[in-house]
This record gives structure tokens, C-alpha cells and sequence, in this order.
């Protein structure tokens, strides 16, 4: 190999390292938000009185 394809080389793998670095902090970010949503959501669900799902009719 010549020098210049060990720069090449190099230089490649450098760049597919940095879009993979890209990549991952791009889906930390969505995982962030997608867990705000969830927590938003969770939130907003009114709870139940404490009388109702305490029972389970196994008759009908």
C-alpha cells in the first residue's frame, strides 16, 4: 500500500466513525423526546376512584 491510500483509508474511517457518532446522538435525542411524550401522556391520564378496579367478576 502507498501512502496515499493509507491516508485514504485513513481518512475514511474517520469520517464513517464521526457520521456514526452523528447517528447515535440523533437517537439519544428521539429516545429523549419519545420518553417526554410518554411521561406527558402518563401524566395527563386521570386516575381512577380508588373503588373502581379492586374487583374482578369471574362469574359473568
Amino acid at each position: 500500500m502507498d501512502v496515499s491510500a493509507i491516508a485514504s483509508l485513513a481518512t475514511e474511517m474517520s469520517q464513517n466513525q464521526t457520521a456514526q457518532a452523528v447517528q447515535i446522538a440523533v437517537l439519544k435525542k428521539a429516545m429523549d423526546i419519545e420518553a417526554q411524550s410518554a411521561m406527558q401522556l402518563l401524566q395527563a391520564v386521570p386516575s381512577n376512584p380508588p373503588h373502581l378496579g379492586n374487583n374482578v367478576d369471574l362469574f359473568a
